[in-house]
């Protein structure tokens, strides 16, 4: 991605991620113009407030002549009047997973939270741990956490909590979001079928998770969901530490004591015992991946 890039144009700007990108971006003295189908609030005012020019729906001409990066987000398709001119024009086009590894992720301590399900729950969780430790992470998540206010936070934290999504990036890549987040610790919560729209089996969902565990580096680690086969069988041609978390007597990190309650659970992870306000088996697992992470 070219580092002397200044004046960004984003195409579908009005989603949550590349609206909080744009915003961050702005924040940081870039020029940001963006357009979208639908402009309205709370997005399109809150862009506004940070100085972005705003246009509602998709022409040529809404494409300033001296943008020198078009972030092009992951709903865009052939066809579109912007995308057809962008490439008619040979402009300079990333993704936004690309934005946010040169210019977010890069030179940080990148914590991804990966998997089918409760990649939310325990992305908030560990963001959560982690600002109540006074390590003041940044992060990026799915969805906006009550305790949290909002979905994304940028700054210079060496920490940088995120929400690994294994859709695909962009029409113009069709690799998987989270190989873009240069993780040095990656959480794979469990694996199932899913997204059925881009991947055709159970195996090709397996495939991109290889993927992304093939670049974890050997000075991170890997925190597997020890009691899900599917987890267990892609992380074997890791190359960073495996930790496997779960009831079962396998899992080097052995959740014990579970008990459930209507306002919360109780668990136990090695010596130490935690209470959530969460309910069931199944948070009991986010929570305890949080844990886990937070103490890497």
């Amino acid at each position: 991605m070219r580092a002397a890039g200044k004046k960004f144009h984003f195409v579908g700007i009005c989603g949550t991620a590349m609206g909080a990108v744009a915003a961050a971006l702005r924040d940081r003295g870039f020029t940001v113009t963006g357009s979208d189908e639908s402009v309205y609030p709370p997005m399109s005012t809150f862009l506004e407030s940070k100085g972005i020019a705003l246009h509602s729906g998709y022409r040529p001409e809404n494409i300033p002549e001296d943008a020198e990066v078009i972030v092009i987000g992951n709903a865009m398709k052939r066809g579109n009047p912007e995308v057809e001119a962008i490439l008619n024009r040979k402009l300079y086009y990333v993704s936004l997973p690309e934005v946010l590894k040169e210019l977010f992720l890069r030179h940080r301590h990148n914590l991804v939270v990966t998997g089918t399900h409760g990649k939310t729950t325990t992305t908030s969780l560990l963001a959560w741990i982690l600002i109540v430790a006074k390590l003041d992470p940044s992060y990026m998540i799915g969805g906006i956490p009550a305790n949290l206010g909002k979905g994304a936070l940028f700054n210079d934290s060496k920490f940088f909590v995120i929400e690994g999504d294994e859709y695909d990036t962009a029409f113009f890549d069709k690799r998987s979001k989270f190989v873009h987040y240069l993780p040095e610790l990656v959480i794979v919560n469990n694996i199932e079928f899913d997204h059925a729209d881009i991947f055709s089996d159970l195996e090709h969902v397996k495939t991109s998770f290889r993927h992304v565990l093939r670049i974890v580096p050997q000075n991170g680690m890997v925190l597997l969901n020890g009691d899900d086969p599917n987890c267990v069988e892609v992380a074997k041609e890791s190359s960073a530490p495996i930790v496997e978390i779960g009831f079962s007597e396998n899992c080097a990190q052995r959740i014990s004591g579970a008990t459930y309650g209507s306002n919360g659970s109780c668990f136990s992870l090695g010596d130490e015992t935690f209470e959530v306000p969460l309910i069931g088996e199944f948070n009991v697992r986010n929570a305890a991946m949080a844990v886990s992470a937070a103490r890497f």
